[in-house]
């Protein structure tokens, strides 16, 4: 291949990877994703890193084509999926029957693929209303023995569609309302759903009523796809269905993004601050155009409440930026900001310095900016970025909700501090610059921790940190709720949380630690810690509390793993800074060794509670 060829070449994938980006978020080109599938399904098995997970797919309907776009969204997660799927109509059997086909599988996620066809027994206008009470709680019953079966056998994640309006309304619109009413019933049904999910830790909900809502609900029930094939949606809808169980699965597994990276002008306001002025930009109730940009500030605000981090990347003068958050009539103010990069270098190389700044990978980012040239330069060193379409302000929020970025499945505490967390971060990196020595600066923050065995209050946290954490994870394993109740419970494993705090604050639950025990050993199947308290020496403090615990349970040995990522670099020679030995490395997978007869206390700056 000549030179000539091999750039045209290279830049013809570049080009075909742009549109994949595109392609693979909200908005869908339908028609493009069914159409080039396996092309796009063979680029996306290059991505490094992927990571297996079994899924079974129990359908009330033909769901070829949804694990087909399933598979893609997933693999663009960095999540690689085996499936089981179970033939037409037989979700019932196979969850209440079983075979061996699918015991075998062992699923790490069940999704149950039904939809109002499936739905047994509607109301008949003549049924009294004691009968359709029995009804209604004889359909919940027939689902909810199928969870139960399900989770006794598997104690897999389950993800169970809700049920989408009917696509006619017998009563008109007093079908919402009257008993007999099938919209009524299935809005009863539904709720019936959800109070299980409320209940249930490892048990979500698939919003198929508010996708065909979105979609369109005539579109959504084409009874030509039905009739034909079989299919509960019409086929262009699948990408849509699909990516929303995608999104589920890559929330529970740790893969949504963690911040906001945001430009000011055209985009949190009308307008350009340096040439306009603060007082001129399109923000507030005043004008049309004000009220979208308010709504959207207003809308970040929120995310901000959730735990998601707000960034400013802005070419401007700062003190311009600053006038235009600090206008009147905006939501957002510059103390929402966690970094605000107002300056005139390139904006990838402001994500590379606020990601530094954050301790936070590139791919934790959603870049929202109006300038369709400045997201393709990101996007060209930033593949993994969160790039939503900002093509005009009215669809800013869409373009974003739509994409499912933040998918919420787990909420902890933690999660409604992160921005504090953040700031007070910053304030420690102030403080420490004040510092020549770096060890007396880590006396000086005062730290206290408080290290003990898994504990009911805080095993949501823990397990949000285990899907999370990337940076400081040894073995990269990831647990469900579930999984960590049953280890929390189980003798044979050693289990610790690491919680820290200092004058600045408290930084809640930031290192995880779980081992099994074999006879005299403990095999150290995770160790994790959050980036915002690396280097504080917490690692050595988990390290002795670890050791203190290992001998009170007669072990000798300690086995600690390291298997690497992308990611992980930082720890890989985490294991020897401890006092371990090299015992086997298989192509940088390493098995290290500690022998504790002569273990000597590492921890000299922070104060563990007894």
């Amino acid at each position: 291949m000549t030179k000539n060829k091999k750039l045209s070449y290279n830049l013809n994938i570049i080009k075909e990877r742009v549109i994949f980006i595109k392609e693979l978020q909200y908005p869908f080109d339908s028609e493009y994703l069914i159409k080039n599938k396996r092309k796009i399904k063979k680029e996306l098995l290059l991505k490094p890193g992927l990571i297996n997970k079994n899924i079974a797919i129990l359908g009330g309907s033909t769901t070829s084509e949804v694990k087909n776009m399933l598979e893609i969204f997933l693999l663009n997660y960095g999540i690689k999926p085996n499936f089981y799927e179970s033939e037409y109509n037989k979700y019932y059997e196979d969850a209440l029957f079983g075979n061996e086909e699918l015991d075998e599988f062992k699923p790490d996620i069940i999704y149950i693929h039904t939809s109002n066809r499936n739905i047994l027994n509607y109301p008949n206008i003549k049924d009294n209303e004691k009968e359709i009470e029995e009804l209604l709680n004889n359909e919940y019953l027939r689902y909810e023995k199928i969870w139960e079966k399900l989770d006794n056998k598997f104690k897999a994640v389950i993800i169970q569609n809700n049920f989408e309006y009917p696509f006619y309304r017998l009563l008109g619109n007093k079908d919402v309302y009257d008993y007999h009413g099938h919209t009524n019933f299935i809005n009863r049904l539904n709720e019936k759903f959800y109070e299980y999910a409320r209940c249930h830790s490892n048990f979500f909900i698939n919003d198929l009523n508010y996708l065909a809502s979105s979609y369109g609900l005539d579109k959504w029930a084409n009874q030509f796809y039905w009739h034909m094939y079989k299919y509960a949606l019409e086929v262009p809808a699948i990408p849509y269905l699909a990516f929303n169980i995608a999104n589920i699965i890559k929330s529970i597994y740790g893969k949504n993004k963690k911040a906001f990276v945001l430009d000011l002008d055209n985009t949190l306001w009308g307008g350009v601050v340096g040439d306009d002025g603060a007082n001129a930009l399109a923000i507030g109730p005043e004008v049309p155009s004000g009220q979208v940009y308010l709504e959207f500030q207003e809308y970040l605000k929120a995310h901000k409440d959730l735990g998601i981090i707000l960034n400013i990347n802005s070419k401007n003068e700062y003190e311009n930026a600053l006038a235009g958050l600090n206008h009147p009539a905006g939501a957002l103010k510059p103390d929402d900001f966690i970094i605000i990069k107002a300056n005139w270098e390139p904006k990838n190389r402001n994500i590379k310095s606020i990601a530094e700044e954050l301790n936070l990978g590139a791919d934790s980012f959603v870049f929202a900016d109006d300038n369709p040239a400045e997201r393709l330069i990101v996007y060209n060193d930033y593949p993994d970025i969160g790039l939503p379409l900002m093509d005009t302000p009215e669809n800013f929020i869409r373009n974003i909700d739509h994409n499912g970025y933040f998918e919420m499945t787990n909420f902890s505490k933690e999660d409604l501090k992160k921005n504090e967390l953040y700031k007070d971060n910053a304030k420690r990196s102030q403080m420490m610059a004040s510092f020549d020595d770096y060890n007396e600066y880590l006396k000086s923050l005062k730290m206290k921790a408080q290290i003990k065995e898994f504990i009911p209050l805080y095993l949501e946290r823990i397990c949000e940190l285990t899907n999370k954490s990337n940076q400081f994870n040894l073995t990269t394993k990831r647990y469900t709720l579930k999984e960590i109740e049953e280890v929390a419970s189980n003798k044979e494993y050693l289990t610790l949380y690491g919680k820290l705090e200092d004058i600045f604050g408290d930084n809640g639950v930031i290192s995880v630690i779980i081992g099994h025990i074999k006879e005299k050993e403990l095999h150290l199947d995770l160790w994790i810690m959050s980036c915002r308290v690396l280097k504080r020496n917490m690692e050595y403090a988990m390290m002795d509390t670890l050791v203190k615990k290992a001998k009170l349970n007669n072990i000798k040995e300690i086995y600690g793993y390291y298997y690497p990522t992308l990611k992980n670099k930082m720890v890989k020679d985490f294991y020897l800074d401890l006092g371990f030995n090299l015992i086997n490395d298989d192509n940088g997978n390493k098995i290290y060794k500690l022998d504790l007869d002569n273990y000597q206390n590492k921890n000299k700056v922070i104060k563990v509670e007894k």
